[in-house]
């Protein structure tokens, strides 16, 4: 009885879903910096990623949130490319001047390009640069010395923001969520304030594994099974990623119910594909915690307009 007045006086929420920003900036990228994995990084935006991915896509996105008047937006990582300085800094221009919404209206994680090198992750670029956005509403339940989890209680929506991104060798891009996080998971999913929500969990990559071994391997999430065993208490939610640069949507059975899965294209891809061209999504949940809308906002270039585009449905995320 007590959870249904409290939903009852709660207002829905909309929660717009961006990823993959693949923001570039190369200042900073001086020869003796490129002498570790960077260097194929390099490579790859001289010579393809720079022609595909574009910032007036991002800033395009920015003002369309802005004019659908959303609640609050999330951004599941691959802010940069490179992990360098520069990046991060215009990144946070991006947060800070295009999007220009308050740090409690935006949850955000990483992905493994923004600890695309050791140095990267050892001196948390990306916590030291998005700190007023990472402050987590229920402290006491982040792993001491670390920054995530992160929960942000909004509304009927029980935001958990977790790290599944890693330094790797180079051409290896896969992620995991690692010991400290998962047992930190499990506690959050059973605070009260997180039980009487509907769950919305943040990561990079996505739970669904790629089929085969060699692909699971390289671009995969190595705990993707036991994160999948401790959701299995949940009734409902959203599960929102990114990494694969498309719109997806896959469920994940639960013993109550079932979690939807929901991955966002990248933001700046320029592809003739409504299935990867980019946007945004965006979710709806309905005052009694209920997923009453999942879609998305495709870029119309001419004009740098936004029409909306089902998520497709998918059972293989390599297809």
């Amino acid at each position: 009885m007590a959870r249904r007045a409290w939903r009852a006086h709660t207002a829905p929420v909309r929660i717009a879903h961006l990823s993959d920003l693949h923001l570039l900036s190369l200042e900073g990228a001086v020869p003796f910096r490129l002498f570790n994995k960077r260097i194929t990084g390099y490579l790859n935006l001289r010579f393809h990623r720079k022609s595909v991915h574009k910032p007036f896509a991002v800033r395009a996105a920015a003002r369309e949130i802005k004019r659908l008047g959303i609640d609050h937006v999330v951004i599941t990582g691959d802010f940069v490319n490179l992990a360098l300085e520069g990046e991060f800094a215009l990144a946070r221009r991006f947060l800070e001047e295009d999007l220009g919404l308050p740090p409690e209206r935006v949850s955000l994680v990483p992905g493994n390009h923004d600890v695309y090198t050791a140095g990267a992750h050892r001196s948390r670029r990306f916590a030291t640069t998005f700190d007023r956005f990472l402050r987590s509403d229920l402290p006491a339940l982040t792993p001491a010395g670390e920054v995530f989890p992160v929960v942000h209680l909004r509304g009927p929506a029980a935001i958990i923001g977790l790290s599944t991104a890693l330094p790797r060798p180079p051409l290896v891009a896969s992620g995991a969520v690692g010991e400290a996080q998962l047992a930190a998971l499990d506690r959050i999913l059973s605070h009260p304030e997180v039980k009487r929500r509907t769950l919305v969990i943040l990561q990079h990559h996505p739970i669904h594994n790629p089929a085969g071994l060699a692909k699971r391997m390289l671009e995969g999430l190595a705990d993707a099974t036991i994160e999948a065993r401790l959701l299995r208490r949940v009734e409902r939610g959203l599960l929102l990623h990114g990494h694969l640069h498309r719109r997806i949507h896959r469920a994940l059975e639960t013993d109550l119910g079932h979690i939807d899965v929901v991955g966002a294209t990248s933001a700046s891809l320029i592809h003739e594909s409504d299935e990867r061209m980019a946007g945004f999504n965006v979710y709806e949940i309905g005052a009694d915690g209920a997923i009453e809308a999942i879609g998305s906002h495709r870029l119309e270039i001419e004009g740098e307009t936004f029409r909306e585009v089902a998520v497709p449905k998918h059972g293989d995320p390599t297809g």
